[in-house]
């Protein structure tokens, strides 16, 4: 199977690059793009201690986080510069606990309109594959460049 290319031609490295130095917070977790295709994004958590909480899983807020960034790689895919692209709305379904380990999000896109984008992210343990958590996003996109 042919993996079709990112229509904006945005490469790993950019986007990792784009993460540290346009969004600081997203940066400092550390997260790691693994794969970008024309409607799909693979990224990965590297495990962190501060992301346990009690019962020993990965706390709801480290696993969305890496969905929001998931979803907001795929708006990328779409638009050159999507530096203004924001999460409009964001549905998660939390299916099971995270052991500790890193977190693989993968993305794709379901819709990409002129202003919205529609896209679905599962979150899954890379310690047993388990699907941790299903994310259904909406990201207003910015205007095309004219």
């Amino acid at each position: 199977m042919t993996v079709q290319q990112p229509r904006t031609g945005v490469t790993l490295a950019d986007f990792d690059t784009i993460m540290r130095e346009k969004v600081p917070f997203v940066g400092d977790m550390g997260v790691v793009t693994e794969q970008l295709s024309a409607d799909q994004a693979r990224l990965r958590l590297p495990f962190n201690q501060r992301h346990i909480r009690p019962g020993n899983v990965i706390c709801g807020p480290a696993i969305f986080a890496l969905a929001d960034i998931a979803l907001y790689a795929v708006a990328w895919l779409v638009v050159p510069k999507a530096d203004l692209a924001v999460t409009t709305e964001a549905t998660v379904h939390f299916l099971s606990g995270a052991k500790p380990g890193d977190l693989l999000a993968d993305a794709k896109i379901l819709k990409a309109g002129k202003r919205l984008l529609i896209a679905e992210c599962h979150i899954r343990s890379a310690v047993d594959g388990a699907l941790c958590a299903h994310v259904i996003g909406t990201y207003a996109m910015p205007p095309e460049p004219r």
